[in-house]
């Protein structure tokens, strides 16, 4: 007497995904920081085009020149350029960390505390930065 086919083995279980931190992402430092490293890069990148853009306008049309370097001093503008300089010095010390969690034997253990301590860095040196330049935004100081 045949015997009927054998039913297909049944796929392993698929684990339920932890809860710890099993890897420098999943919401936290490390996520953000990638995701801050991006945001950050891709800014410097859309200034760097505008820039060379409107300078390249000096050529072309002097008179537009001035209209755009015009609209560079508004109160908006102002803001947006304190944003510009939070994003190159948040970009400049996490390209530091992400060197030196690649390059040294102990950089991933420490990527945590790294990553404070480049959003403690950027505090600080915006905090030095922003009132004088909010200063000479809304005050008009020299």
């Amino acid at each position: 007497m045949a015997s009927a086919p054998a039913a297909p083995p049944s796929p392993a279980p698929v684990p339920a995904p932890r809860s710890g931190r099993s890897t420098l992402y999943r919401g936290t430092e490390g996520m953000w920081s990638w995701v801050l490293h991006r945001i950050t890069g891709v800014g410097l990148f859309l200034f760097l085009l505008v820039h060379v853009l409107d300078t390249a306008m000096v050529r072309v049309s002097p008179e537009v020149y001035n209209d755009v370097i015009g609209t560079y001093k508004t109160p908006i503008m102002g803001v947006m350029e304190a944003g510009l300089v939070a994003a190159v010095i948040f970009h400049a010390f996490n390209g530091i960390r992400i060197i030196l969690v690649d390059f040294l034997a102990k950089g991933p253990r420490y990527q945590r505390v790294m990553f404070w301590v480049v959003i403690g860095l950027t505090v600080v040196l915006m905090a030095g930065f922003l009132p004088r330049h909010l200063g000479n935004v809304f005050g008009g100081g020299h």
